[in-house]
């Protein structure tokens, strides 16, 4: 289903750099679709020996940007999941920095993360293919802000192509 991009006052002024990221001529569940297996891909070619780089002194390692993406999106599905459905009530924020430092990311390989990772997009995919079209023009209130379900979606994929262009360009070994 193509679903255009979301107008500016549909989420907050901090996404809009994620909502850009994605073109707005494309269909965003082929999006997601066509970053799940770009994002596997890229992720099984990573030596697990590398899988503990980071960038730079206080950066978070290749691990703990995949973590990162999986516990991001399931927070962001949620909404889009409650919002959806039509619950009213207004969604609390979350300090993904509190989430890295628990996700235990030296105890695993980066394989199982990235199979977590993909397991957690498949279920996003799914959610977001299955919403009724009027789902997609609700909006909710998340961290303070009004967001929209079409607002979520694309700061999913937009978010996760920030984090690829990263792991490319900054990580690649």
């Amino acid at each position: 289903m193509k679903t255009p991009r979301p107008e500016a006052d549909e989420y907050p002024p901090a996404f809009g750099g994620y909502v850009a990221r994605v073109a707005e001529d494309e269909d965003i569940v082929a999006v997601l679709a066509r970053q799940l297996d770009e994002m596997v891909t890229w992720l099984n070619d990573v030596p697990e020996v590398r899988s503990d780089y980071q960038y730079a002194p206080g950066k978070w390692s290749i691990k703990e940007v995949v973590g990162h993406l999986s516990d991001t999106e399931r927070v962001f599905a949620y909404r889009a999941l409650r919002i959806g459905r039509g619950d009213t009530t207004s969604l609390p924020g979350f300090d993904d920095q509190a989430y890295v430092s628990e996700l235990r990311a030296g105890d695993r390989t980066v394989a199982e993360m990235a199979a977590e990772w993909g397991d957690v997009r498949r279920a996003t995919i799914a959610l977001l293919r299955n919403l009724p079209k009027a789902a997609w023009q609700r909006s909710g209130i998340a961290s303070d802000e009004p967001i929209t379900v079409r607002a979520l979606a694309y700061v999913i994929a937009g978010h996760a192509q920030h984090h690829l262009e990263i792991l490319k360009t900054r990580y690649a070994g």
